[in-house]
């Protein structure tokens, strides 16, 4: 178990509080001698504590009712007395603001029309007053408001700030229940004259004492008044407390309480309507004076004694104010055990010696204890903000105590330490760039180690030898060119020491001229060294303990051993800042050469695409500089951070890694029937196997007994019609020729045809196929005659996993897929109106870019290069939304991906390693481009860009051959532009 924490007190209230226990000792001794047990003391003190607070009570109920009094006569001249509406009287607010300031107990002050309307002005001095009328925040002022006529009454809040200017007006129905003429002060105004007094009561609003005094005015009917509030006279009372037990009432005939020396608010009774009251003395737990509760109240002001269960007290009541039909009387009561007890004229003098000696020395010794721990809670608070990495504010603590002075300076050089460790992580944490962060990284080493230059050497993969990278000489850092390596022989010896002992720190030496001549003359032979220099050698070993590199700082201000030590701490994070910076940059080309393997192992999965995923990458930045360079067309306001290149560079060579999934022969297919061999020698052999049977069929005739030649003319006529059957086949299977729906029926019309199947076609085959069979229909009895072209069931292939494009997919994809994986069957085949791709074929070609997009979306890329997988997934998406696989158009797709779709097509237009095409000349694929952009394929801007800029002839010297490359008419082109914007519209 815990203990319970212990309290604890700050320094200077220790300090405070012995100082005053000392002198408080010595008061009280002296105090103890020189008390006594006098009645006649304890009397006359009782006496003497009556009259001044009965004096002090007096002035203070005049202070409270004769500004007030003075208030009432004044407002009951003023002209809002005689104004008719609300805006008129509001015209008149500054003076009675005015007269409500010029009484300071005053709440609030009002004036009361004979017609039954009300004017209220009411001070909101507290956020809990601001509650209860539901006011404004800012509000100072309140103007409660009614107005009656013929129609309606009015009730409207008027919340003022303390310029008076108004901050809100509300209509408030219920408040026109209120009628000023019902009220007591009211109908005793206007049958008195001159300035009249309630009896005390409980305001309505906040429950707090007080009394109203009103007058009626020259204005018929009008009576003004003001509510004055009695709290002021209870501190009164506190401040007037003989001993801290005195208990001290002012009250009136009827024991209603108007006061009390309590620490506590007076409570607020209710009466039997519910409705709030005084009240009155036996409302209130003061034994001492609930003898007075029922009992007649003295009149000759002498102490009387009471004996209660806490003690024996003195009572005292003396009237403060007596009027025909109020008095208003004061009554205490004190312990006689609080007071003093001994001789009158030592008793006076050694208290007031004491009080004042008490006086005089709190306050010194609050401030020498505040003089003596200031400095302790400043460093108090220097260290919490060091507990909190703040070190920026310097310590400047100055104390007359030693110990806590040099505590202070231990501090300072801690801060600073600190400091000089977060400058560094933070340099270099922040620098992403490593050739930038080896100059910064040595400037800050040289600034921490107080050094005037330095040199910064890097490590080979083994640790043997070192290349000077960077040199450093009063602010002038100079990066090498072309470090060359250094062995160990060719170090000044200061490094070699240092190096031969890992784990040991910086080591303090000198690095003579020759050594440094040695160093720098093959690499920055300017800055050869003719000097001696003092050095700090500081070896950089990465977590494996393996050398990456060492410094050198030269003419080093101080080499004691807590420099070297701090130096020593420094070096840990430059060595894991190199380690890591090196590690992530290895990660980089790691990566990077993993995108262009990819790339390089799609291009040579097939022959038909060549280097088109090295050159659409290019074409595409190329595309983007000149964008960033645009400075008043389209892509004014378009720019590439450095991270965004990145991400425009991976995702432009990614942009085919989904053809990686689909299947070469889909890729390669050249005739219609082939697969992963072409079929159309099957259906050869099938014509063989017919020709054969009608050879078979003549001799079978001629032993019958037919006729030789008429048989074998016969047979030539079959034989010449299967040969020719067969061409056709062979014709459509090309897929040069388009197939009509005509030639389509002569296909079908061929594959009529029967021939004879003697043999099991279910054995020596896969099991897929073996199932598929057997799921299409039962396995026939052979002998069977089968059709010469079919579409068999067991052609339909079925998807092996539900496509990606599948509806209601999370990629977006909109491309349909096809009900079968593929269909193989002959005559749907051969039947393909133009190339040689079926629909499921083309489908698997096209798939390849929804691959592309999955397989990039799996990818846990950093935050930077979240938009890879849609630059590389849209580049063959269009403007018109006519693309694939999303059907995205030119506002949704981003400006990049617009680039890329322009560069695939036109790499696609110009490429010579295709085998199957020729590469188009320059004019022509661009004359093609423009065809495109008509038809809302690419965006017209991007097209603008890609001739405007001049990136066609960049990219054609670099990439198309010298034969190719022609002349371009671009302002034709771009004339064209507001055209076919209308045509695209």
């Amino acid at each position: 178990m815990h203990s319970a924490p212990r309290r604890r007190f700050s320094l200077h209230l220790h300090l405070t509080t012995l100082f005053v226990a000392l002198l408080a000792l010595v008061g009280g001794t002296l105090a103890w001698l020189a008390t006594s047990r006098s009645a006649s003391i304890i009397e006359t003190a009782a006496q003497d504590v009556s009259l001044r607070v009965v004096r002090e009570a007096r002035s203070e109920w005049q202070q409270l009712l004769t500004p007030a009094e003075s208030a009432v006569a004044l407002l009951s001249q003023q002209a809002v007395l005689r104004a008719g509406s609300l805006e008129d009287r509001l015209s008149h607010l500054p003076l009675a603001l005015q007269t409500l300031a010029s009484a300071p107990a005053a709440t609030s002050l009002y004036v009361a029309y004979a017609n039954g309307d009300f004017l209220l002005v009411r001070n909101v001095r507290s956020a809990d007053e601001a509650a209860v009328l539901k006011a404004p925040a800012g509000t100072r002022f309140a103007v409660q408001s009614i107005e009656r006529d013929a129609e309606r009454d009015v009730g409207t809040f008027v919340f003022l700030n303390a310029q008076q200017q108004e901050l809100q007006r509300e209509i408030r129905p219920d408040y026109t229940r209120y009628d000023a003429r019902e009220r007591d002060w009211y109908t005793r105004a206007m049958t008195h004259s001159g300035v009249v007094r309630t009896e005390p009561y409980v305001f309505f609003t906040n429950r707090k004492q007080g009394l109203t005094l009103a007058q009626r005015t020259a204005v018929e009917g009008v009576v003004v008044g003001i509510d004055i509030e009695l709290d002021t006279l209870s501190d009164v009372l506190r401040r007037q407390k003989l001993t801290p037990h005195t208990q001290m009432v002012l009250m009136d005939s009827q024991r209603r309480v108007l006061a009390s020396a309590s620490a506590t608010p007076l409570p607020v009774p209710t009466d039997a309507q519910g409705k709030p009251r005084l009240a009155t003395l036996a409302d209130l737990a003061l034994p001492a004076l609930s003898s007075l509760a029922a009992a007649p109240l003295p009149r000759d002001s002498q102490p009387q004694a009471v004996h209660t269960d806490t003690g024996r007290w003195q009572v005292v009541v003396m009237p403060l104010q007596e009027q025909a039909q109020q008095t208003v009387v004061l009554a205490f009561a004190v312990p006689e055990d609080e007071l003093l007890a001994g001789a009158r004229a030592l008793r006076d003098e050694l208290l007031l010696a004491i009080i004042a000696t008490l006086l005089l020395a709190l306050p010194a010794g609050w401030w020498m204890a505040r003089q003596i721990s200031r400095p302790v809670q400043q460093l108090a608070r220097h260290a919490r903000a060091v507990e909190q990495f703040d070190v920026s504010t310097p310590v400047d603590v100055h104390s007359v105590v030693k110990e806590v002075d040099d505590l202070a300076r231990a501090m300072q050089s801690m801060k600073r330490t600190i400091r000089r460790f977060l400058d560094i992580s933070t340099a270099v944490a922040s620098e992403e760039n490593f050739d930038r962060l080896m100059p910064r990284l040595l400037n800050e080493m040289i600034d921490a180690g107080e050094a005037a230059g330095g040199l910064l050497f890097l490590a080979d993969g083994q640790g043997r030898t070192l290349e000077l990278v960077v040199a450093a000489h009063l602010a002038e850092t100079q990066t090498v060119a072309d470090p060359q390596a250094l062995p160990p022989e060719a170090w000044p010896q200061v490094l070699r020491e240092a190096v031969a002992r890992p784990g040991a720190g910086a080591l303090a030496g000198q690095v003579s001229a020759d050594e440094l001549r040695r160093v720098l003359g093959a690499v920055l032979p300017q800055r050869r060294g003719d000097a001696d220099h003092d050095a700090v050698a500081v070896p950089l070993f990465n977590r494996q303990h393996q050398l990456v590199g060492a410094l050198l700082l030269m003419d080093v201000r101080r080499s004691d051993q807590a420099m070297l030590s701090f130096v020593s701490a420094l070096s840990g994070t430059a060595a894991v800042s190199l380690e890591t910076r090196e590690l992530i940059r290895a990660q980089k080309e790691l990566f990077e050469s993993f995108i262009r393997m990819i790339a390089s192992a799609i291009d040579a999965k097939s022959p038909y695409t060549g280097g088109h995923c090295a050159r659409v990458p290019e074409l595409t930045k190329m595309l983007a500089r000149a964008a960033c360079e645009d400075q008043d067309g389209a892509f004014a306001d378009f720019q590439l951070k450095p991270q965004d290149w990145e991400a425009v560079h991976v995702g432009a060579w990614l942009h085919d890694c989904g053809k990686m999934t689909t299947p070469e022969f889909v890729v390669d297919k050249a005739t219609k029937l082939e697969t992963l061999y072409d079929r159309i020698h099957e259906i050869r052999m099938r014509f063989e196997v017919l020709k054969r049977d009608a050879e078979i069929r003549m001799w079978k005739s001629v032993v019958a007994g037919e006729v030789s030649s008429v048989a074998h003319a016969r047979l030539m006529h079959e034989l010449a019609e299967l040969d020719h059957e067969f061409r056709y086949v062979a014709m459509c299977n090309e897929g040069e020729e388009f197939v009509s729906p005509e030639r389509a029926a002569r296909l079908r019309e061929i594959g009529s045809r029967t021939w004879m199947r003697t043999l099991d076609d279910r054995i020596g085959i896969s099991r897929e196929e073996r199932q598929r069979k057997a799921a299409a229909q039962p396995a026939p009895t052979l002998p069977v005659a089968e059709p010469l072209l079919a579409d068999k069931p067991e052609h339909l292939i079925p998807h092996d996993t539900p496509p990606v494009t599948a509806p209601g997919n999370r990629w977006g994809f909109t491309m349909a897929a096809p009900e079968w994986q593929y269909n193989r069957g002959e005559l749907a085949n051969l039947s393909v109106p133009r190339g040689t791709l079926t629909p499921e074929e083309r489908f698997k070609i096209n798939d390849h870019i929804a691959q592309t997009i999955v397989m990039l979306s799996q990818l846990p890329f950093p935050k930077h290069l979240q938009q890879v997988p849609e630059i590389a997934g849209s580049h063959h998406e269009k403007m018109d939304g006519t693309g694939y696989p999303r059907g995205l158009k030119g506002p949704e797709m981003s400006p990049v991906a617009r680039m890329m779709a322009l560069a695939d097509v036109f790499e696609a237009l110009t490429a010579v390693d295709r085998p199957y095409k020729e590469g188009k000349k320059l004019s022509e694929a661009i004359r093609i481009l423009s065809f495109m952009k008509r038809d809302g394929h690419i965006d017209p801007d991007v097209f603008e860009l890609f001739l405007r800029s001049g990136v066609y002839r960049l990219y054609a010297a670099q990439f198309m051959k010298p034969e190719l490359i022609d002349t371009v008419d671009v302002e034709s082109y771009l004339a064209k532009r507001n055209t076919d914007f209308a045509v695209l519209s």
